[in-house]
């Protein structure tokens, strides 16, 4: 073989081992049905005792910061244990005047549990905001929701029950997109949540290396304060602080069951979706050039994080790679063993197609949604485009890292989640 065909098949067969773990990740909690029982929400909660700070930090947020705060006042947990601080800086008035709007209505309710805190300061990211939320609240448990989050009425009492029992200091609860349907991306993206946290966190917490999400996630505030807060240059705060917790030896609680999930929206356009998804991948690649995961103490975990922050990478040279493969499978004339082995990513990705299309059915089972007509053949069309939008994000992403251009892309929200209903 030439130096270029072996190149090929070295990179083939790189490419299947990363397919053939992320399928394996996928599939994790399906794989033995304990392994779902062991991060069950409790069967029936203990009497309300944590008290809890809830962050939402929000920025161009006027068309559902409202109705988040109304969605969070209706848990079922008593509100003098529960505080709702919504933060925003000075330079957003509409976000400012529509909380300040909802404060008064609660006000002349009997409601004084939600409040506004406005800073001035730099840098502009969610991880500052967080930070001075912190700092000026006072509850034992601080969590944080997105200003687009719709929660589930019961699960400050499900992390209560988790923290009383257990003792841990930190929970991530579940988060799913709900909106598959409205747009030609957003199943695909709704599967990335939905195995993410169905699955693949499972097998993380198992491991012991969780990089968190950025709601829905609880901590006692001494925790908080021994981690040091929110790193406010990081893209990805939230995978940050989970590399740190788990470089502590902190065990992460994952408490996942489809009823208590965190509903929230796929982003509205493509353009919104590249830019939340290079956010991330950035995140990514500056925590994995940070290397706090050297310092744990398992080399399983070290290799998993790594696996996992460098995924944009990984992502990238894949988008580069695939067309490339494709040329030479068909208009090189290679040895047959060759291009056997070239075909294998090609057959993998086939069979994560599949999966993809059992997912989608069983989160629309899951959430007693209907599934659209031929909704197999749009997934299956917009199966490889979606690769595409994956590439182009985790390219962008590199390129950023490598220019240094580290400003916070905000994405854009429209309520679309709140509209599936079952």
């Amino acid at each position: 073989m030439s130096g270029f065909e072996v190149a090929l098949v070295v990179i083939s067969l790189l490419l299947l081992a990363q397919v053939s773990f992320s399928s394996y990740l996928m599939l994790y909690a399906w794989n033995d049905a304990r392994r779902s029982d062991d991060f069950a929400a409790p069967k029936e909660f203990v009497p309300p005792q944590k008290s809890f700070t809830v962050l939402l930090p929000a920025r161009h947020e006027e068309a559902v910061i409202q109705h988040t705060i109304d969605g969070v006042l209706r848990a079922n947990y008593p509100r003098e244990l529960l505080e709702i601080v919504v933060i925003c800086r000075i330079d957003d008035p509409g976000t400012i005047q529509k909380v300040q709007e909802k404060i008064v209505e609660l006000v002349d309710q009997g409601v004084h549990n939600v409040r506004l805190i406005v800073f001035q300061d730099l840098p502009i990211n969610k991880p500052h905001g967080l930070n001075i939320g912190f700092r000026n609240t006072h509850n034992e448990i601080v969590t944080i929701f997105d200003s687009e989050d719709e929660i589930h009425p019961d699960v400050f009492n499900v992390v209560n029950t988790v923290m009383v029992t257990e003792g841990v200091n930190v929970v991530q609860s579940g988060v799913q997109l709900m909106n598959f349907d409205s747009k030609w991306f957003s199943a695909l993206n709704v599967l990335e949540y939905f195995f993410w946290f169905k699955s693949r966190l499972h097998f993380h917490a198992e491991v012991g290396i969780i990089p968190l999400g950025g709601n829905t996630v609880f901590f006692t505030r001494e925790i908080i304060n021994r981690i040091g807060g929110w790193d406010e240059t990081c893209l990805t705060e939230d995978a940050d602080i989970g590399i740190r917790l788990s470089q502590m030896g902190e065990r992460i609680r994952v408490v996942y069951e489809d009823l208590f999930v965190t509903r929230e929206e796929t982003p509205p356009t493509v353009e919104q979706f590249i830019k939340q998804r290079t956010r991330w991948n950035q995140g990514f690649l500056q925590v994995l050039q940070a290397g706090a995961y050297w310092s744990l103490p398992k080399l399983s975990q070290r290799l998993l994080a790594v696996f996992t922050l460098a995924s944009p990478v990984l992502q990238a040279f894949t988008t580069f790679y695939i067309p490339i493969s494709l040329y030479t499978m068909l208009f090189v004339q290679m040895p047959p063993l060759v291009a056997m082995i070239l075909w294998l990513p090609a057959y993998m990705l086939i069979g994560q197609y599949v999966l993809n299309w059992i997912g989608l059915r069983e989160f629309v089972r899951a959430h007693n949604l209907q599934m659209p007509p031929l909704m197999w053949l749009r997934l299956l069309i917009a199966f490889y485009p979606f690769q595409i939008l994956l590439g182009i994000s985790a390219i962008r992403g590199v390129y950023r890292h490598l220019r240094g251009t580290n400003n916070w892309e905000k994405t854009k929200h429209v309520n679309a989640h709140r509209g599936v209903t079952a």
